[in-house]
């Protein structure tokens, strides 16, 4: 396959290691031959990187299965997803989810990829909602809008919310860098 044809999400393998590309970008500078600029995680370290491909090179493809799986809970040995066509449950280490859980209440639908039989990595979705249980009050008369306070989730995420937010209220946490959008 060309770089030219590669697009995010997608699996390459980039000397014997399996990555999956984050961003794509086409450059084609003033002086010299036009590339492709990848930005890749590596499956096996879960490094991210910056590659660059010739567009005259071969890029070899990988399979991923993507497969809408639901967290069902957390237990000693880590987090239990069960797959929502054949009701399999896979239980994934804590060590391999990372920080992503945080973010993740009990029976929430979440896409888990697999390569080769094995889960590779959790993709969540955009943005979750989560509920306030503990965030000190707001300061009657602050009114400047980038003031934020500190609030603790149901999940233990703690994020930064405007003063207005209260203990109980909803709110929309972005997955990405797990910062505040809006009210739920």
């Amino acid at each position: 396959m060309k770089p030219s044809d590669l697009k995010p999400g997608m699996a390459i393998k980039i000397n014997g290691d399996v990555n999956v590309i984050s961003t794509m970008e086409h450059v084609k500078p003033g002086k010299g031959p036009a590339y492709v600029q990848v930005k890749v995680k590596s499956i096996s370290s879960g490094s991210v990187v910056e590659k660059r491909l010739r567009s005259a090179e071969e890029v070899d493809q990988v399979d991923i299965d993507r497969r809408a799986m639901e967290y069902l809970y957390a237990d000693g040995s880590g987090f239990v997803f069960m797959d929502q066509e054949t009701f399999d449950q896979v239980t994934l280490e804590e060590s391999f989810v990372g920080d992503k859980m945080l973010m993740v209440k009990p029976n929430t639908e979440i896409t888990v990829l697999f390569c080769e039989g094995n889960p590779v990595d959790v993709e969540l979705p955009t943005c979750v909602e989560l509920k306030v249980v503990d965030t000190p009050p707001g300061i009657k008369g602050a009114t400047a809008t980038n003031q934020l306070k500190e609030a603790l989730c149901e999940t233990g995420l703690k994020t930064r919310v405007p003063p207005f937010i209260t203990n109980g209220e909803m709110i929309k946490v972005n997955t990405v860098d797990g910062s505040y959008n809006s009210r739920a």
